[in-house]
């Protein structure tokens, strides 16, 4: 069964793929495709953490497996979605990318609020890597 932050991940994710697709047919230039791929490629990432964790990806982006890690990250990719997207349907992605992101940040100092079990994957502590 999905939880509601697996949901809101899938959501988030599909968002990114298609606003970003949706920003490089608008205005082929370099640098709306150079961002694009950009976006897609968090998409995709965002998309692909709710099926599989690669090890690398526990031991290298472990931000991306804490409330506040999760919602930083969505604030940034939303912050760059408003900030080059080309009409309505692009800042609103954006702007729900980033509210999202916002929440994810509110959950994290919420302490009745447990982290679902695919973003306690990497949850080893501050400086707990293994030698």
């Amino acid at each position: 069964m999905f939880s509601i932050s697996r949901i809101a991940n899938l959501v988030v994710g599909a968002l990114m793929v298609v606003g970003a697709i949706g920003k490089i047919i608008a205005n082929v230039t370099f640098q709306t495709i150079i961002e694009g791929i950009y976006i897609i490629l968090f998409g995709l990432v965002t998309v692909g953490l709710e099926f599989q964790i690669p090890p690398q990806v526990a031991r290298y982006a472990s931000f991306m497996f804490s409330f506040i890690g999760r919602g930083v990250f969505y604030i940034f990719v939303g912050t760059i979605m408003l900030a080059s997207f080309w009409n309505f349907v692009g800042y609103l992605l954006g702007a729900i990318v980033g509210l999202v992101g916002v929440g994810y940040v509110v959950l994290e100092f919420l302490p009745q609020i447990e982290p679902p079990s695919n973003m306690r994957e990497a949850d080893a502590g501050w400086g707990a890597e293994q030698v």
